[in-house]
């Protein structure tokens, strides 16, 4: 009996070791030893992290193994970035984004076309790298409603407009009830089959787009709760009229009860941006700015706010040492430009309009977002590996917005933990109080959450990207993880493909209501005579 006790308790000793070391290696992933970064929480402190399924599982102290094993001793583990302000949304675009720590790309200014936007996130599914996400698209939606833009150059999503922007129509008519019926038309579907808000780029519109039509596509995006991203109507520009497209936006906002972000308020001008949105913010309102580290914006020659009468006649500019030839590093004069602006409309251009020191300042900002307004090279939709030495020139924000920040907040003290907020919870959390499960779920590094999540050497990670060579990809990420999946290991982008779309469920009915002055007067008004048919209220404005 002794021996066979003995015998039992030994099989039974065996079995437990076997079934703790199952149970122990039941993860499919594991981080052990880094700093671990959560900006919701602010939890900051050495730990493990266990994933299984795409989910963050368990952050523990206690030591946890799996089938995948990452040491991240000496590194930070955080949140994947988010990237709200992304237009190379294409293969090779997101590998530069991956490379930088990008784990959720996202275009939400430019957008895509809204009665495309099925197709879109089709197109992507199963075989993107990243997450990817859409807003529709106001300027699209005008190319379709006044241009007649149509064909497969829509499916392109942003990079669309390199097309439709060679038309005029889009940016010169002002619309009439049908044709600015049509155009909210149109993004009402985008957003009935669940783009993630509307974008608009109203600064490339603004003699174009009424007021009137600015508060009816607002209030499009109201009537789903959803948020408006918008390029402001006076961007760039001096600082008073920075700040009242700005207030344009916020106001309608405010009226409709509705989100909104202010893209890329780095211009002049900007405290009193900032601090409208923070008050804003403080009184409930989902409210928010983006920002990038970089005193250059860029864009392309055809756009309305830099051509002469304005760029240099009012504003004060000389081309001369101002505006850059991304390809050949070359600045325009008054000549050149207006030369490019006949022969190659849509060429992009890179803009020195800042100061570089408001660099630093512009991460320091409480609440703000980093979204890169990333700008898109040659081969525009070529394969993910498309040989370095084949792809042309852009801005460096494209693959070293990220890392710049962490450089640039290692260099100048300023804590991580706020640079870890505008890289990737800030951006969550607005764009999850619209209702974006998918954001509610990522942008934190807690238990439960997705896996996105980087994995970087806080005294090492750096932008390599410069003007004269924009796309050298950052260096100094361990891993970048997303939904569970390495896709960057020690630098290098695997062949992996675990992106998954970030949008709202599309919904069964349209919510679209026309806009009409009939409808106008039965609302605002009492016994209004019908003195002037056809007249819309204020004057068409």
């Amino acid at each position: 009996m002794v021996k066979q006790s003995s015998a039992t308790a030994l099989a039974t000793l065996l079995a437990l070791s076997v079934s703790s070391t199952a149970i122990a290696q039941d993860y499919d992933l594991v981080i052990t030893g880094g700093r671990v970064m959560d900006p919701e929480t602010l939890y900051d402190d050495i730990a493990n992290v266990g994933i299984t399924d795409g989910r963050i599982v368990e952050i523990s102290k206690d030591t946890l193994t799996g089938a995948d094993e990452i040491d991240a001793t000496g590194h930070v583990v955080a949140p994947g970035f988010i990237d709200t302000h992304f237009h190379w949304q294409a293969p090779i675009g997101y590998r530069f984004g991956l490379h930088d720590g990008l784990t959720s790309s996202m275009d939400l200014e430019m957008g895509c076309a809204a009665n495309l936007i099925p197709e879109w996130y089709a197109a992507r599914e199963g075989v993107t790298q990243a997450n990817y996400g859409c807003a529709a698209s106001h300027e699209i939606a005008r190319s379709i409603a006044i241009d007649g833009a149509s064909g497969d150059n829509l499916l392109r999503g942003p990079i669309a407009v390199l097309e439709t922007r060679k038309q005029s129509g889009w940016s010169q008519t002002k619309a009439d009830y049908d044709t600015g019926n049509d155009i909210l038309r149109i993004l009402d579907k985008g957003l009935q089959d669940g783009a993630v808000g509307i974008g608009s780029t109203l600064g490339y519109m603004r003699n174009s787009v009424t007021s009137r039509e600015m508060f009816e596509v607002q209030k499009v995006a109201a009537r789903y709760g959803r948020h408006t991203g918008v390029h402001t109507r006076f961007t760039p520009d001096n600082a008073t009229n920075e700040n009242v497209g700005a207030q344009e936006a916020l106001a309608n906002g405010l009226a409709l009860d509705a989100p909104v972000s202010i893209l890329h308020f780095n211009n002049p001008g900007y405290r009193l941006t900032h601090e409208l949105l923070t008050r804003l913010s403080e009184q409930g309102h989902n409210v928010w700015g983006e920002v990038y580290p970089y005193s250059a914006g860029a864009t392309t020659v055809n756009a309305v706010f830099m051509q002469p009468e304005n760029w240099v006649d009012r504003l004060g500019h000389r081309y001369e040492d101002t505006v850059q030839d991304p390809i050949t590093g070359d600045f325009y004069t008054t000549a050149s430009f207006e030369e490019a602006l006949k022969e190659d409309p849509t060429r992009e251009i890179i803009l020195f309009k800042m100061p570089e020191e408001d660099s630093v300042r512009w991460l320091t900002l409480r609440g703000t977002t980093m979204a890169s307004d990333a700008m898109a090279a040659t081969p525009l939709f070529g394969a993910w590996d498309t040989p370095s030495d084949q792809i042309g020139n852009t801005h460096p924000r494209t693959s070293g917005a990220r890392a710049k920040a962490i450089r640039l907040a290692r260099e100048n003290d300023i804590p991580l933990m706020q640079i870890m907020s505008i890289l990737s919870y800030n951006a969550a959390k607005h764009l999850g109080d619209t209702g974006l499960k998918a954001m509610q779920e990522r942008g934190r590094l807690q238990e439960g959450m997705v896996a996105d999540i980087v994995v970087f050497d806080p005294e090492t990670v750096t932008d390599n990207s410069t003007y004269a060579e924009g796309l050298v990809p950052s260096t100094g990420f361990k891993a970048v993880v997303v939904n569970g999946t390495v896709a960057v290991r020690d630098d290098e982008l695997l062949s992996v493909f675990p992106g998954q779309p970030i949008r709202f469920e599309p919904e069964a009915a349209p919510r679209f209501e026309p806009v009409s002055e009939e409808a106008w007067n039965l609302e605002f008004s009492t016994g209004m005579p019908d003195i002037a048919p056809g007249l819309p209220p204020e004057g068409g404005n």
